[in-house]
């Protein structure tokens, strides 16, 4: 297959692209982020991935100001050379998760099956896979040093380019690998077939040899369950007999106590008749036909007139005078002190005046006394201030007066009211007095008592019959409690036939009734016997379970011999065909063997012939190992062979791209898929990196080469060159504090640049 022009749409930064590829050796060139590994990736996903399945590296691929329904989508048109000539055809696919489709153009026919377009491509490009195409003819310089990404397919498909047997090795491989897992597993959780036929033959035999001896057991637990049986019933009669005397003595004990209470209850309704009829007789025979509260309270009148009585007649008999000693002053004595108080100050207040009016004698006016603190006061003030002095003691004196008369006018106004009082209370007390004996008298004449010790021993008398008819009441209730006293003979009576019935109820139960302690005795042996009892059963159930548990009959052991028959067959079955799948992988291991051998051998003869090119004769011999693929070379400064991890990256990169390019040619057999590479070439020096090109366009004549590059020193070499638009924008500068995110660049570009070599 030759890829003549690619468009992708919505793939990471090619949201719109479109590139003309030469049939021979394209280089693909640009600058770091123009988009040479999404071509790459693009193409892989293009040939091998289908378009239903979903995964995040899709959502990845999607361009950064894509739509939320933009999805990556590409489109290839190609040419495919095969023995009728050339076919051209194109391939359209939208990755778009269980809505993804397909468009797959060749001969006239169109296919939009995915699983079906995946058929097709792979057998138009040789490619089984995803991981077998980057394992062989999808490079990238990170991505060399190793052969082994799809290792399942690369064998299979070395086994058919060599043997020409079906590419189904490795299938049928898996295929005798898990059945003998599923025969030899020893797991406890998921056992193999032979395991499980062992483990049922030896159930089996284990069951047989059980049966038979359950069968000779199951004869001795029948004779045991009889005897229990035989025990049990025993034990049931000694029981029942126990119980019924033990029923008796209860029932003896039970009867003995009703009787007593009988008696009791007799002997407390007999006193209780007794009580009521002394209440009855004591209810008759009151002292007073009036009752206690009307006597008390007749009393307490009786008594509060009596002591008023008192009261009043020694308020008559002895009034207390009283006598008031009071001074007799000189009516207003005080009014000629205060009136010379008066005068003295005015006289004051008239020096201090005509001082200051100079209207006293200049004698009098210049004469001063000294005073504190060396102030110096004329003779007038000093005058003044005594005259003021003098008159202030009077003012006090003349007030001292007042006040005195003041009281002995109030104690005469008292006098005269305690006089007047008397005179009136006396007469009030004399009616108080007459009013009291009238009502003293009407007391008495209603209880028809002379006076009131009459009156309080009747109301003595009146209590003490009462406390005894209240006792009485008490003792009643105490007997009785609520009871009516006309039912009081009726239970006496019925107490006394109870005693009577309880008495010949005893006779009848015989000599049991009178034994001493007969309960206690029987309750003692019905336990024991229940003990017995429970033992007897609990033999009898044991035996019981012994024989329905031991349900195993002759035919069932005949059942479990058949059974370990089966199961021996089988298990020799399986064993023969473990043996016959053993050998059948080994016989697979052999021919592979033989077969990567062969492939290993035919790497080492491509791969010397390249080799020799690449590095101008430096590396001739070349040694491949047939379990790993691993890669030596024969090293002219050593005289030895070293393993190419010893090399330089760049002689490294040399020799496993010349073991892809060895295995593309083996294992594609006649399909030819195009070969991407992504700039494997980056660690070899000009010289080196001319001669491998070089073979790589030798290499164009067999295979399409899209080789992807920074460098431009492979342009002269090239069919084609394809250029692609770098990325310009850059973040503009901002001041941090106003710096917002900025948005992504746009993902579209301007379509490529075809130049033609040279």
């Amino acid at each position: 297959m030759r890829i003549s022009r690619l468009q992708l749409k919505n793939v990471r930064r090619h949201a719109d692209l479109d590139l003309q590829l030469a049939p021979g050796l394209t280089v693909v060139r640009g600058p770091n982020e123009s988009g040479k590994s999404t071509i790459q990736r693009a193409i892989e996903l293009a040939l091998t991935r289908r378009v239903t399945s979903g995964s995040a590296d899709l959502d990845g691929m999607r361009s950064w100001n894509a739509s939320d329904d933009d999805r990556p989508w590409v489109r290839i048109e190609f040419e495919q050379e095969d023995l009728d000539g050339v076919r051209s055809g194109t391939l359209e696919k939208s990755f778009r998760g269980p809505r993804g489709t397909v468009k797959l153009e060749l001969d006239g026919e169109t296919i939009t099956d995915p699983a079906r377009a995946d058929e097709v491509l792979a057998d138009l490009t040789g490619i089984p896979s995803e991981g077998f195409f980057r394992s062989t003819a999808s490079v990238r310089h990170h991505e060399l040093d190793g052969l082994q990404r799809d290792e399942a397919a690369l064998r299979d498909r070395l086994q058919a380019s060599i043997s020409g047997a079906d590419r189904g090795t490795s299938r049928a491989r898996r295929t005798l690998e898990k059945a003998l897992y599923d025969l030899n597993t020893k797991g406890d959780k998921n056992p193999g077939k032979i395991k499980t036929a062992e483990a049922e033959l030896a159930t089996a035999t284990a069951a047989q040899r059980n049966g038979e001896a359950a069968l000779v057991q199951l004869e001795r637990d029948r004779d045991s369950l009889a005897q229990a049986r035989e025990d049990r019933a025993v034990a049931e009669t000694g029981l029942a007999e126990q119980r019924s005397l033990l029923e008796k003595a209860r029932l003896a004990e039970r009867l003995i106590a009703e009787r007593d209470q009988s008696k009791e209850l007799f002997q407390r309704y007999s006193t209780a008749v007794d009580v009521s009829q002394q209440i009855d007789h004591l209810e008759q025979t009151h002292p007073s036909p009036n009752g206690l509260p009307a006597l008390r309270e007749a009393m307490s009148k009786v008594r509060a007139a009596d002591l008023r009585i008192h009261e009043i007649k020694a308020a008559l008999a002895g009034e207390i005078e009283v006598s008031f000693v009071v001074e007799e002053p000189t009516p207003r004595a005080w009014r000629p002190t205060a009136i010379a108080a008066i005068v003295v100050i005015l006289l004051a207040v008239g020096i201090v005046v005509g001082n200051a009016l100079n209207l006293l004698p200049r004698e009098l006016g210049s004469f001063g006394i000294s005073a504190l603190g060396g102030i110096v006061l004329p003779g007038a003030g000093v005058l003044a201030v005594l005259l003021v002095i003098f008159g202030a003691a009077l003012a006090i004196v003349g007030r001292r007066q007042r006040i005195r008369a003041m009281h002995v006018t109030r104690t005469k106004d008292l006098r005269t009211q305690e006089i007047e009082r008397r005179l009136r209370g006396r007469s009030m007390l004399e009616q108080e007095l007459q009013m009291e004996e009238v009502t003293l008298h009407n007391l008495l004449a209603a209880l028809e008592l002379p006076d009131l010790a009459a009156v309080e021993a009747l109301v003595a008398a009146e209590e003490a019959h009462m406390s005894n008819i209240l006792r009485l009441r008490a003792q009643l209730e105490g007997l009785v409690g609520r009871e009516p006293t006309e039912t009081l003979p009726q239970l006496r009576d019925q107490a006394a036939l109870d005693i009577e019935q309880k008495t010949g109820a005893l006779e009848a139960l015989g000599p049991i009734a009178h034994e001493a302690r007969a309960r206690e005795r029987l309750e003692v042996a019905v336990a024991d016997a229940d003990r017995g009892l429970g033992i007897a059963r609990d033999a009898e159930a044991q035996s019981r379970a012994r024989v329905e548990q031991n349900a195993v009959d002759a035919e069932e052991v005949a059942g479990h011999a058949e059974r370990a028959a089966v199961w021996n067959e089988q298990l020799a079955t399986l064993q023969r065909r473990a043996r016959v799948y053993d050998a059948t992988l080994k016989a697979l291991d052999t021919a592979e063997r033989a077969t990567i051998r062969t492939a290993t051998r035919y790497l080492e003869r491509t791969m010397v012939v390249d080799l020799e090119k690449v590095t101008a004769g430096r590396y001739r011999r070349v040694q491949v190992d047939d379990e790993n693929l691993a890669l030596r070379v024969y090293a002219p400064e050593r005289g030895d062979w070293v393993d190419v991890s010893l090399l330089s990256q760049g002689t490294l990169d040399t020799v496993y791209l010349t073991a892809r390019i060895g295995l593309v040619r083996l294992v594609t057999g006649d399909r030819r898929p195009p070969l991407v590479l992504d700039d494997p070439f980056v660690t070899l020096d000009d010289a080196r990196a001319k001669r491998a090109l070089e073979l790589l366009h030798e290499i164009s004549t067999d295979f399409q080469v899209i080789y992807l590059t920074t460098s431009d020193r492979y342009d002269k070499t090239a069919d084609a060159v394809v250029k692609l638009i770098p990325a310009t924008a850059v973040t503009p500068d901002l001041d941090p504090a106003e710096a917002e995110p900025a948005e992504l660049p746009p993902a579209e570009l301007p379509p490529a640049e075809l130049t033609p070599a040279g």
